[in-house]
């Protein structure tokens, strides 16, 4: 199965993801990585397009984004099942995936969304308290930026469901819960397709 994750920062993507990956044996794939990775090791304009965003603490646009997951699909770890987290953010992204996947002959048969309300991604994100990158002294979780952060989030939401809807793959899933809830609540999904 191809698998992501959805949802604001702070809802535990990456925690899910990781849980989930270790009972289906599937790697995960996180633009995260990829961009921290870029920002270290392309020396090119790709790199400094993510070092600049995360010395920012924004997101990096979807024409590098985009650049850095055809990278990342044709690897050999990305040719078989896989759990995706952090990408797509937008609709333009998830048709850019779409298209792309669908030439290597598959397809996203599950989005899994997950929700949590406004102030407790802050409460979370802000108790991550992660330094900026490189040799920024900025937090890369201040309240100023992880506002702005969540503010692009809830501005492609609404069309990010829609469209997931529409294919039959979105389940949305309450995350404000303990993790090992949200993990059971998980895996009752996947129980029922496997």
């Amino acid at each position: 199965m191809h698998i992501i994750f959805y949802g604001p920062e702070g809802s535990g993507k990456g925690t899910q993801a990781k849980l989930l990956a270790d009972v289906l044996h599937y790697p995960v794939l996180t633009s995260g990585d990829l961009v921290r990775d870029a920002a270290q090791n392309d020396k090119g304009i790709i790199g400094v397009v993510c070092k600049q965003a995360l010395d920012e603490g924004k997101y990096v646009a979807n024409s590098e984004m985009e650049v850095l997951w055809k990278w990342r699909l044709k690897e050999d770890d990305a040719k078989g099942a896989w759990i995706m987290d952090g990408f797509p953010r937008n609709v333009e992204q998830a048709k850019f995936l779409d298209d792309k996947i669908d030439k290597y002959g598959y397809k996203v048969e599950l989005v899994f969304c997950l929700q949590i309300p406004e102030e407790e991604s802050i409460k979370r994100l802000s108790a991550r308290n992660r330094p900026a990158y490189g040799g920024s002294t900025e937090n890369h979780d201040s309240l100023e930026r992880i506002k702005t952060r969540l503010a692009m989030y809830r501005e492609a939401e609404i069309d990010m469901l829609k469209y997931y809807r529409q294919k039959g793959v979105l389940v949305e899933i309450d995350a404000n819960e303990s993790i090992e809830e949200v993990h059971r609540d998980i895996m009752k999904v996947i129980q029922k397709i496997q």
